[in-house]
């Protein structure tokens, strides 16, 4: 399973940091598949970008935060089922930094979405960081 057992906890946690004005860490919440890792590395190669060398997937949250919650008008309880529907064991690669799930999820806001988690590779190398995640198909915005 890509999330580790507390991973959901952690990213509230985060979140809710960031509600609050605060900085939270950097944490570990998952693991790539394997799978999910080669295929990355596969794209990487082709774009002439080193390999990921390793497949746990790290979380502060900021971008994430603020371009759904501050942004869009997403709850905290909208951005982690984002990030739960994007690093799904089945969610396949699309390009060498985007995870995207191959379930549409219903958002609560009349919409099907397909959550599509997006990735830094670099800044916390050999880790990667879940920098983002977009619910593609969200036409329709929470009231803010």
């Amino acid at each position: 399973m890509p999330l580790y057992d507390n991973a959901l906890e952690i990213i509230r946690t985060n979140l809710g940091q960031l509600k609050n004005g605060e900085r939270p860490k950097f944490v570990a919440i998952g693991k790539l598949t394997d799978e999910q890792l080669a295929t990355i590395n596969q794209k990487q190669l082709e774009n002439g970008l080193p390999v990921v060398q390793c497949n746990e997937i790290l979380y502060m949250g900021k971008h994430h935060y603020n371009s759904r919650a501050v942004k869009d008008g997403y709850s905290i309880d909208d951005l982690v089922k984002q990030v739960e529907s994007a690093l799904a064991e089945t969610s396949v690669i699309e390009n060498n930094k985007v995870l995207k799930s191959t379930v549409l999820r219903d958002d609560g806001y009349g919409n099907m979405v397909q959550d599509w988690a997006v990735f830094e590779m670099t800044a916390k190398r050999p880790k990667m960081e879940l920098f983002s995640v977009i619910p593609k198909g969200d036409d329709n915005k929470p009231p803010k």
